[in-house]
């Protein structure tokens, strides 16, 4: 039985671990297992009043009202753990109403957002000069992400040798060098 204690410490730990870095930010947790997470699926609803979505994406637009702050988002698909993906293209647009004020620096546009709430009815609102009809939720709680970028470099040798990797030449290259940045939603 002693033998067995480590081992299932160690697997105790590595769950813990896992589920903390792959579950919902607190303020997006729903006990509803119906929650709606498609854009799509919640604009082609008949009857989408009273359901609960979890939408994101990115900020386009804050209006703070007399009682209410108005949000407009341009729709992004997220993932599981709500997070909006950045690589994939907008599917549209929906209105988020916060009760009271929230500072617009706080809620910038160009930020990375997600919404929690209760469907309301459509309204329809100017896009430039264009008329939209946007799906409105009434915000239950939202949840800001940023987007950390690295970059991963190459080394290219022109002359059929390897690049230096040792601690003495680092900095010495003998061919050209290309890097890429990787873009995440943290």
């Amino acid at each position: 039985m002693s033998l067995l204690s480590p081992q299932i410490f160690t697997i105790a730990l590595i769950s813990i671990f896992l589920s903390a870095c792959s579950s919902l930010p607190e303020n997006l947790d729903t006990t509803n297992e119906s929650v709606v997470t498609d854009y799509q699926t919640w604009v082609s609803m008949k009857d989408s009043t009273d359901v609960e979505v979890r939408l994101g994406g990115v900020i386009a637009s804050v209006t703070n009202l007399e009682n209410r702050t108005r949000v407009e988002v341009v729709n992004l698909p997220i993932d599981s753990v709500g997070k909006p993906d950045i690589n994939l293209d907008p599917e549209g647009r929906f209105v988020a109403y916060v009760d009271g004020f929230v500072d617009p620096v706080s809620l910038a546009q160009g930020r990375l957002i997600t919404f929690l709430g209760q469907s309301q009815e459509s309204e329809v609102a100017k896009v430039g000069d264009y008329d939209y009809r946007f799906p409105v939720l009434k915000s239950k709680g939202f949840h800001l992400w940023r987007i950390e970028e690295r970059i991963i470099m190459h080394d290219y040798d022109d002359f059929g040798l390897y690049p230096c990797r040792s601690l003495y030449c680092r900095d010495f290259h003998y061919g050209p060098r290309e890097g890429r940045v990787i873009q995440q939603v943290r």
